[in-house]
């Protein structure tokens, strides 16, 4: 990116390099193009003249974001709709250009509960955290936080926002970027004086922001003796006891409330985590986290032993979107396509799923795999007359296929280990 010849100073010091790395990551990441329809390609047919002026208006603090195009995802358990918000190429690299300046100052400010949109911390960090903390503690609190990228508090945001950092330019962007309106596709322009879609380069950053001084220190101040695991809005707190499980939960509703924010009741409960050692009932035994569910499941030690232990396994939820997902595949009417050929479609999004869900209690996932072996013994009697209405001599074919190319298929390594992955901790 060239600069033309101008002595005059920009209001705003923007280090063009930070521009440059800033489109790398767009460029990365890919995504959906806003409300100018411009692909990602496009915006790099003509790279130098478009970073050149993003830089320009940066820095001279005329860059104005443009309407967000606004889309609609249906949430999970028939809850309705959550907004993602897409911006358009241009406004997601000056949003970068923005976290790139505005992460390396609050990074280091953030509590070691928090998991969400962070640098080398990942979900399943989380859920493994979870895990260890649900054996130590008997009680833990299951928050569901209600709309919470619908709700938040713009003045309260920059005033996180302005606690770190001394670029003007941040806090006028950050402003501007909350306040950017909604295009909902039907002509009409939707003003929010609340709220940051999901969606955007810096929202992550500005939640993660907020929440640090809503929950993540308020906790670590108030009640340090009672661990946490927050990714984005999902949050799990354990505690030793059910009385002490209530005293928090009140508080941090009020909290909560302090800062504008919500609890949704319905979804909101104190669990009981239950196994082999803590023989009594409550009402909640079980709650979902970042994909998994977490109840009282069968394990087995390194000696052998059964026992019951509190674990996480992929959710009811996922694991019937995988299964959703396998039946579109129809694969029994792939006949045409060689078995070789099937693997190489299917493996990635498969791996994808045991990398995930496959991490803890890997046993429960394998259950909704074997799916796509079901539909492999109904393809084999598509495709040799010899197999046709035969469906036990179809196994037996698969089965030879396994033994002879086990890692044929990404999900054969799990599913035939059967037992032997069942909660071993």
């Amino acid at each position: 990116m060239t600069e033309p010849k101008s002595q005059v100073k920009k209001p705003f010091d923007i280090d063009k390099r930070v521009v440059w790395e800033a489109w790398k990551q767009v460029r990365a990441n890919q995504g959906a193009p806003g409300i100018d329809e411009e692909a990602i390609s496009e915006f790099e047919g003509n790279l130098q003249g478009n970073l050149y002026k993003l830089w320009n208006r940066l820095s001279s603090g005329s860059y104005m974001p443009p309407p967000v195009k606004a889309v609609q995802i249906p949430k999970p358990h028939g809850g309705g709709v959550r907004t993602l918000g897409v911006p358009t190429v241009a406004d997601r690299v000056a949003q970068t250009v923005a976290k790139l300046y505005l992460e390396p100052k609050v990074e280091p400010q953030f509590h070691p509960g928090s998991y969400g949109y962070r640098p080398n911390r990942s979900a399943l960090d989380a859920v493994g955290t979870c895990r260890e903390r649900c054996w130590e503690s008997d009680w833990a609190i299951d928050l569901d936080l209600r709309a919470f990228f619908d709700t938040v508090d713009h003045d309260l945001m920059l005033r996180a926002v302005a606690a770190h950092t001394d670029e003007r330019w941040i806090l006028l962007y950050a402003e501007r970027w909350l306040r950017a309106p909604l295009d909902t596709g039907d002509g009409d322009l939707k003003e929010r004086e609340r709220g940051t879609p999901q969606g955007s380069a810096i929202s992550p950053l500005l939640a993660n922001l907020y929440l640090h001084y809503a929950f993540d220190s308020w906790m670590e101040r108030e009640f340090p003796a009672f661990p946490f695991e927050r990714y984005a809005d999902d949050v799990v707190v354990h505690a030793k006891s059910e009385r002490q499980a209530r005293l928090v939960l009140g508080a941090i509703s009020e909290r909560l409330a302090s800062c504008r924010l919500e609890l949704n009741a319905d979804k909101t409960h104190i669990v009981y985590c239950k196994d082999s050692n803590r023989p009594g009932s409550h009402e909640h035994e079980r709650f979902d986290f970042l994909g998994y569910t977490f109840r009282p499941r069968k394990a087995e030690n390194r000696r052998g032993e059964r026992f019951t232990s509190f674990l996480p396994a992929v959710s009811d939820d996922a694991a019937k979107k995988i299964r959703r997902t396998i039946r579109k595949w129809r694969l029994h009417l792939w006949s045409g396509t060689p078995l070789a050929e099937i693997a190489r479609e299917v493996n990635l999004t498969v791996r994808g799923w045991i990398n995930y869900y496959g991490r803890y209690y890997p046993h429960e996932l394998s259950r909704s795999l074997i799916r796509i072996d079901e539909y492999l013994v109904r393809w084999a009697m598509q495709k040799f007359k010899r197999l046709r209405g035969r469906r036990e001599r179809a196994w037996e074919f698969l089965v030879g296929v396994i033994s002879r190319e086990p890692g044929l298929f990404a999900h054969w390594r799990l599913t035939q280990a059967g037992d032997r992955m069942v909660g071993a901790v």
